[in-house]
């Protein structure tokens, strides 16, 4: 069993900056592959980023593409999602997830456990 628990949204400005983090409990955290996901108000659940369980492969959503970072660290059971020049778009409700993958790709086809999710609200 794996839980996580995110932390780190607020309020901000356009152009303004974030850290979110996703805590995770469990001994087995550095074996799975973690996203982050986010859910706009009337929207669905879209994919932002994921970070292998080593840390040695990331993906992003073309949208967030050289704003955002994400990270681990497996020492701490954190994985970070550093978010820059944040745009009025990126209101929403980001979850963090985790997962295995099946060797078929790098990234898990589905993530098994889901955090609560933090509110990042970015103002014009």
């Amino acid at each position: 069993q794996v839980q996580l628990v995110e932390s780190g949204g607020g309020l901000v400005q356009a152009g303004g900056s974030l850290r979110l983090s996703c805590a995770a409990s469990g001994r087995t955290f550095s074996s799975y592959a973690v996203g982050w996901f986010r859910q706009a108000p009337g929207k669905e659940r879209e994919f932002v980023a994921a970070v292998t369980w080593s840390g040695g492969k990331t993906s992003y959503t073309d949208s967030v593409k050289g704003r955002f970072t994400i990270s681990r660290d497996n020492a701490k059971n954190t994985v970070y999602l550093q978010m820059n020049s944040l745009k009025p778009e990126d209101t929403a409700v980001y979850y963090c997830a985790a997962g295995i993958s099946d060797g078929s790709s790098w990234f898990p086809l589905v993530y098994d456990y889901w955090g609560q999710g933090t509110q990042v609200t970015v103002s014009s």
